[in-house]
């Protein structure tokens, strides 16, 4: 534990609102240390909890302190997690966070290709690459939070970073830039346009679904612009007998990329990774699970759902049967001009 000599005014501090202050960033770090919106709610619920049981008059700082509980949490959890993700099927891709187009920029640029590749590093890895190079936490705090010496932390973290060098963005693209490339993906894709995909999409673009055994997608990851041309010259001639509905363009984990309704009243995100104006990356989230929580909050959504092949019928009683709790663990922020409603973590 982070502590020091008793301060006079800590016992006059409503622990409430200290935990409040803390709690956006909080939700961030357990999200990008474990990928998943629930659990990272559920594990803030669970440091929250623990906040109220401490001697708080004891703490030092508690920024340091919250950011220790999460951490140990999260490490304690990505054991079983990962054991999950071994028997994945198909792609594994984080739970996508969806903003409308005109949200501001995040606070940080853990885009979604950067989460993918967080994957690859170690628990220890991941926790000192994101605690000192993404909420700057300084290596001392690193040691005592994940109970290695500083010098240890130091090169857990560069590690880290050589692994994750190649999914940096080298050149970032302008968000209006890329949402116009979002909307002639979209419209190329859904009419069939190969030429028009073949002139947006890189000779080595990589594309990756993931619908999680639940629903289709492909089981591998499609790689080359040939086997992604093709997979889209397929799923064109679907869109003749059942169109896509376009939900709304907006930015997706850092990407700019659009959600719709597919076939059989399917929901989901596409992510568009691009480099030098070119798709680089496609990423499309099609696990309901994976889903959820667009499904149960946005209006939009539930308007598009109820004009689909399920209508509003399949998606009602999935909100029904949900917890209270669980119904609260969003913002749902509306925007204005009807351009939708923005759903992510607090």
């Amino acid at each position: 534990m982070i502590v020091k000599e008793r301060q006079p005014d800590m016992s006059e501090m409503n622990p409430d609102r200290v935990f409040a202050r803390q709690r956006p960033r909080l939700v961030r770090l357990a999200y990008r240390m474990l990928g998943t919106i629930a659990d990272a709610e559920d594990v803030v619920q669970d440091a929250w909890l623990r906040w109220l049981a401490t001697d708080r008059e004891a703490v030092r700082d508690p920024s340091a302190f919250l950011r220790t509980i999460v951490t140990h949490l999260c490490l304690n959890e990505l054991k079983s997690a990962r054991r999950r993700r071994e028997i994945y099927i198909g792609p594994w891709l984080p739970e996508p966070i969806v903003e409308p187009e005109n949200a501001e920029d995040g606070i940080d640029d853990i885009t979604l290709p950067l989460m993918v590749a967080l994957e690859s590093l170690s628990p220890l890895e991941r926790a000192a690459f994101l605690l000192h190079d993404v909420f700057g936490a300084g290596f001392d705090e690193v040691a005592e939070t994940i109970g290695r010496e500083t010098a240890t932390c130091r090169k857990l973290a560069s590690r880290a970073r050589e692994r994750l060098r190649s999914a940096r963005p080298r050149f970032p693209v302008a968000k209006e830039h890329g949402l116009k490339i979002a909307s002639a993906f979209f419209a190329a894709s859904r009419s069939g346009d190969i030429e028009a995909l073949r002139s947006l999409l890189a000779e080595d673009v990589v594309a990756y679904a993931d619908g999680g055994g639940k629903v289709s997608a492909s089981p591998q990851p499609l790689v080359g612009l040939r086997r992604v041309l093709e997979r889209h010259a397929a799923l064109a001639r679907g869109f003749t007998v059942t169109p896509s509905r376009l939900i709304r363009y907006g930015v997706i984990s850092g990407l700019p990329g659009f959600v719709s309704i597919e076939a059989e009243g399917v929901l989901q995100t596409t992510a568009l990774q691009i480099e030098q104006g070119k798709v680089v990356g496609l990423y499309v989230t099609r696990n309901p699970d994976k889903l959820r929580h667009l499904r149960m909050f946005s209006q939009e959504v539930m308007e598009a759902l109820a004009l689909g092949a399920k209508g509003a019928a399949a998606a009602r009683p999935e909100y029904a049967r949900t917890s209270r709790r669980e119904r609260g663990r969003f913002r749902i922020s509306a925007t204005g001009g009807g351009e939708g409603v923005a759903v992510g973590p607090i």
